[in-house]
């Protein structure tokens, strides 16, 4: 054996000398080009998950598949990476490393709008499929070189989650990004404030005004989204809505409870939740009482969820991260103030309290989502003690809502387990009625007739009970359930024998007989409906701000008319009071005169 440069000289006996290379020897420590059709396969199809609920929102709970599919893709890329992508061990652990430190340094970075889901939806997907991407690209390059491109284009796009807010999800599961460095609606609206149009409507007048709210709190009188005593035209091309005013305002989910020409809302106002009342002729400010306490969440996004209640002169608001006050109607003062935390000694729940108040007779009730007897609580609307408690589900966004079955009053609650009756005196449970899902409710339930109720949910769809009394209180049997209809937060309205409402992001008519759809048709996302009770008409304002009437009809599905009301995702409930229609969503809010029907005002 003679040694040289590069090369061994072998002379075995009786043979020549052969000339060995050792540099065209392959082993693990040798770069070898990339197996790449498994990320070829993988990417294409982490960006149809994402688009996926877009192009089929009538499938149930597609969403999902946009929200977790792209990951759970990512991380199969990563076991292509570390175990079948032919690279050394040395770059499957630098690209490894590479990827989360750049998912890792943008998570530090990111505006924390985007922390949580917008990490998990866009950075980490996106991360990885630069990375795989890249590999793809530089597959042929047998050095360490390709390793080292791919982490570089995976701190670049991470990176590109730095630059962007995010204000909350689409039922859709999109986001709603924008540029970091440009303004919110929120920034928009402070930055455009101004006292100088507050009205001059204090004193006598404005407290008479609260007296006898037309439109109390959340849903109207009886919470069920029915407007009852005016009937309007249908003909929008020969009578359309005037539009009266229009203002920036702060963002928030809350609807509008209405006394006389008085609105009353909920919004945020920088670190304030505030609680504003509105002059409903001009949109002016009459008064607003804020208090310190901001709420976000990346898929709901900012500001109160709930709506206030008048009731007897005063004004009931539930806030976000869990104050309940009393407001003076006439100047906005605080009368008392209580924080469920300290009586919970709980946090927010995940999406924040949502909860509206329900004045009944000298109590005040809300969900407060707390342990053993604290998930219910009532109290004194003069003093804001407690006058009594009960268990309840903590899984709920809903709000409670008073019945009258049999001549006794019901205080009815849905939750997770089901449907709950209590009494509204004192918390007794009347009827506990089973209809287990794995998630929340959110929606309200609807009276039917004198015996039945109908609810709901996004996971396990409808069921209608029927009520009968018994010595203990109610009983109930099941009539049918039905998968016809799942509303995730939409609520539902009952006309003529038949549901109209969102079944995901799709607008149904469900026949109450025995629940099975008439029709289903209408891609409005995840909006509101408001049902117009003396003209048969569905007022449907769509997720993305769009308004659209609906014949109330179950033979087909008959759009009368279009408008473009809001800018923005739309969440919030559509309101009629008179003959004026009032909506707002997180930017802003507008109030439309309809025109009333030829035939007179019917009253209730």
């Amino acid at each position: 054996m003679v040694p040289t440069h590069g090369f061994s000289l072998h002379r075995p006996s009786n043979q020549k000398c052969i000339l060995m290379d050792d540099s065209s020897a392959t082993g693990p420590d040798q770069f070898q080009r990339l197996r790449i059709w498994i990320p070829l396969f993988l990417v294409p199809l982490m960006i149809v998950a994402r688009f996926f609920p877009g192009w089929f929102p009538e499938i149930p709970l597609v969403w999902m598949v946009g929200a977790f599919v792209p990951g759970l893709l990512a991380i199969l890329i990563l076991v292509w990476w570390l175990i079948f992508s032919r690279a050394r061990w040395t770059e499957r652990l630098v690209g490894l490393l590479g990827i989360v430190a750049a998912i890792a340094t943008a998570a530090m970075l990111v505006d924390p709008t985007m922390l949580g889901p917008p990490i998990i939806v866009l950075t980490l997907p996106t991360t990885i499929a630069a990375f795989a991407i890249t590999l793809i690209v530089t597959a042929g390059i047998l050095s360490f070189r390709r390793t080292w491109v791919a982490v570089v284009a995976s701190f670049l796009v991470a990176g590109f989650s730095t630059l962007l807010t995010n204000d909350g999800a689409r039922g859709d599961f999109s986001f709603g990004f924008d540029w970091r460095w440009r303004p919110t609606p929120e920034d928009v609206f402070l930055a455009s404030r101004s006292t100088s149009n507050a009205t001059d409507a204090t004193g006598q007048p404005l407290a008479e005004s609260f007296m006898n709210p037309a439109w109390p709190g959340f849903r109207g009188p009886n919470r069920d989204g029915i407007q009852r005593g005016m009937a309007f035209e249908s003909d929008w091309e020969k009578f359309p809505p005037h539009e009266r005013w229009r203002n920036k305002l702060g963002p928030a989910w809350s609807s509008f409870a209405v006394a006389d020409k008085f609105l009353v809302t909920q919004e945020q106002r920088g670190d304030q939740e505030a609680i504003v009342c509105y002059d409903g002729d001009t949109g002016h400010e009459v008064w607003a009482q804020e208090i310190v306490s901001r709420f976000f969440d990346a898929l709901g996004g900012l500001g109160p969820r709930a709506t206030p209640m008048i009731a007897n002169g005063a004004v009931y608001a539930m806030g976000a991260e869990g104050w309940l006050v009393k407001l003076d109607a006439v100047d906005g003062s605080i009368r008392w103030k209580k924080d469920i935390r300290d009586l919970t000694e709980l946090p927010p729940p995940m999406w924040g309290f949502s909860c509206s108040p329900l004045v009944v007779d000298d109590l005040v009730v809300i969900h407060a989502a707390g342990d053993d007897n604290l998930g219910i609580i009532a109290f004194d609307t003069e003093t804001g003690e407690v006058r009594w408690s009960a268990a309840a589900d903590k899984d709920s966004y809903s709000s409670l809502q008073l019945t009258s079955y049999f001549d006794q009053q019901q205080l009815v609650f849905l939750g997770s387990r089901g449907a709950m009756f209590l009494d509204p005196a004192t918390g007794k449970v009347l009827l506990d009625h089973e209809f287990k899902i794995s998630g929340y409710r959110a929606v309200q339930p609807a009276v039917v007739d004198a015996q039945r109720m109908l609810f709901t949910s996004e996971y396990a769809g409808s069921r209608l009970i029927e009520l009968k009394p018994t010595d203990q209180g109610l009983e109930a049997s099941e009539v049918w359930t039905s998968r016809g209809l799942k509303p995730d937060f939409n609520d539902f309205v009952v006309h003529e024998g038949h549901a109209y409402g969102f079944d995901g992001a799709i607008f149904t008519c469900l026949d109450l007989k025995d629940g099975t759809r008439s029709w289903r048709k209408g891609r409005y996302g995840k909006g509101q409906v408001l049902l117009l009770g003396d003209s048969g008409l569905l007022l449907v304002i769509a997720e993305s701000g769009e308004l659209i009437l609906l014949a109330s009809t179950p033979e087909e599905h008959r759009e009368l008319a279009k408008l473009s009301a809001l800018d923005g995702k739309t969440w919030n409930h559509p309101v009629v009071v008179g003959n004026r229609l009032y909506l707002r969503n997180a930017n802003e809010a507008v109030c439309y005169e309809l025109t009333q029907d030829s035939v007179e005002s019917i009253d209730e």
